[in-house]
């Protein structure tokens, strides 16, 4: 997850280019555009920085991996919430409230249905 633009990134970006003679143009590669898919982050920070690992949990399997690791100064961090606040009023005045569903402690994740078997 190496790129976070949202409305509010896009409209702070297009307010910076009048402001400043300086133009930021950002790139998108095809590969990173494609995304990565998370069903679970573990934040972790210290006094200088907070660190965001974004793992992706299959069924039926104990282990996972990190797909994607996000650094952030706390200040940056601070502005991320306050963004995904944002978004996430916005989505829901348009969709209705997302519902959180209460996920029992420990691991695995539970995905819910039938075990498949072999």
């Amino acid at each position: 997850m190496e790129s976070l633009l949202t409305n509010e990134w896009l409209y702070y970006f297009s307010e910076m280019e009048e402001q400043n003679e300086n133009q930021l143009n950002i790139e998108l590669s095809e590969e990173i555009a494609e995304g990565i898919y998370s069903n679970l982050a573990i934040i972790t920070h210290s006094s200088s920085e907070f660190v965001l690992d974004f793992i992706r949990v299959m069924p039926g399997i104990p282990k996972a991996k990190v797909k994607s690791r996000v650094i952030l100064t706390p200040e940056h961090a601070k502005r991320l919430l306050t963004a995904l606040e944002d978004n996430l009023e916005k989505f829901e005045s348009i969709n209705g409230r997302i519902k959180v569903q209460q996920e029992p402690s420990g691991f695995p994740m539970n995905f819910g249905g039938t075990m498949g078997q072999a």
